[in-house]
């Protein structure tokens, strides 16, 4: 008797097959949960810090103020930066306490626009357009 005999070949096609079944269904399960409850899952540092920016109330500085009510800003391209911005961690300061510095660069009709904000515990105050 071997050890690969047609029991171990039949048990190890059975096991297959369940398991096939099985993640095809927690495939599904997890996709219709996702789109039902709009969770989305963040892995990457960009994704993590730019939900978490979402997450909390916005405040803005008097510059931005200044931009909001003179038209050259408005608050759905500050939204914009906070779904598809890029985080530029090399000139963010992560480690300051209570409130971390992020630059968040975006791409805008062919033009780079770099939003700076600061992430405090509370609440997201963004302070400049360069």
């Amino acid at each position: 008797m071997s050890l690969f005999d047609a029991s171990f070949f039949k048990r190890l096609g059975f096991y297959l097959i369940g398991l096939s079944i099985g993640i095809v269904f927690l495939a599904f399960f997890f996709k219709k949960k996702t789109e039902a409850t709009g969770v989305s899952f963040c892995y990457f540092p960009n994704c993590r810090t730019l939900k978490d920016l979402r997450s909390k109330p916005i405040s803005y500085s008097d510059e931005i103020q200044a931009l909001l009510a003179n038209k050259q800003l408005d608050t759905i391209m500050i939204t914009n930066f906070f779904q598809n911005g890029d985080v530029d961690f090399g000139r963010s300061d992560t480690e300051s306490k209570p409130c971390k510095t992020y630059f968040i660069e975006e791409l805008v009709n062919e033009k780079e626009r770099v939003l700076q904000v600061k992430n405090c515990p509370t609440e997201v105050l963004v302070e400049k357009l360069l």
